[in-house]
Formats: C-alpha cells, sequence, structure tokens
C-alpha cells in the first residue's frame, strides 16, 4: 500500500522560504517518478515541479526559485521553495507513479494529503 504524506506547509512571509517533504512508504522515491502539485482556491491544480532519474522539470513560475529532490535516506521527496511569493500561496500535493517524459511529467496515482502554503505580510 502506498502512502504519501507531505508536511512543512505554514505561513510565510514575501521573501521567506520553506521546505515541504513527502514522507513516502510503499514505494521506494530514489527510483519513483515524482512531483510536486499546487493548488490555489479557485484554480486548477498544476504542476510545480517534477523528478525522474535525476531528470527535473519545473513550472515557468518557479524556475529559479523551487528546487525539488530526494532524500534517499529518509524515502522522502523535498521541495525547497525560496523567495515566495503571494500567488505561490496554495495546498500543495505530492504525487508519484507518474511519468518525465521529454518536457511532460504523466501523472501518477499516488496522491498525499496536501500542505497548506500561505505567503503572506
Amino acid at each position: 500500500q502506498v502512502q504519501l504524506v507531505e508536511s512543512g506547509g505554514g505561513l510565510v512571509q514575501p521573501g521567506g522560504s520553506l521546505t515541504l517533504s513527502c514522507a513516502a512508504s510503499g514505494i521506494i522515491v530514489s527510483i519513483y517518478s515524482m512531483a510536486w502539485y499546487r493548488e490555489a482556491p479557485g484554480k486548477q491544480r498544476e504542476l510545480v515541479a517534477a523528478v525522474d532519474s535525476g531528470t527535473t522539470k519545473y513550472a515557468d513560475s518557479v524556475k529559479g526559485r523551487f528546487t525539488i529532490s530526494r532524500d534517499s535516506a529518509k524515502n522522502t521527496l523535498l521541495l525547497q521553495m525560496n523567495s515566495l511569493k503571494a500567488e505561490d500561496t496554495a495546498v500543495y500535493y505530492c504525487n508519484a507513479g507518474g511519468r518525465l517524459a521529454g518536457s511532460t511529467y504523466y501523472v501518477g496515482g499516488y496522491w498525499g494529503q496536501g500542505t497548506q502554503v500561505t505567503v503572506s505580510s
């Protein structure tokens, strides 16, 4: 049984930083294609970043500010978020089991419950 549990969200001021974690069980994070999505109020869920076999993909809106990585020792997916903006406010979800082919991430069937990130002064 696959389980993904996100943590690390919270309230942060514009320009601040947060690191989100997605602890996985039932899969090996280091060999699975994984991604972070976010969903803001009134908007569709969108891809933020994906990783697969050392290849990464980022949404244009977060390039240069966010970094996706994997901690094999903890079997955890990470998202380091710097220079946060109000428009980054959303619920962030971890996704696993997809596939990153070229510049396209095909969403997997496993989701976490989400963690709220609020960027506000």
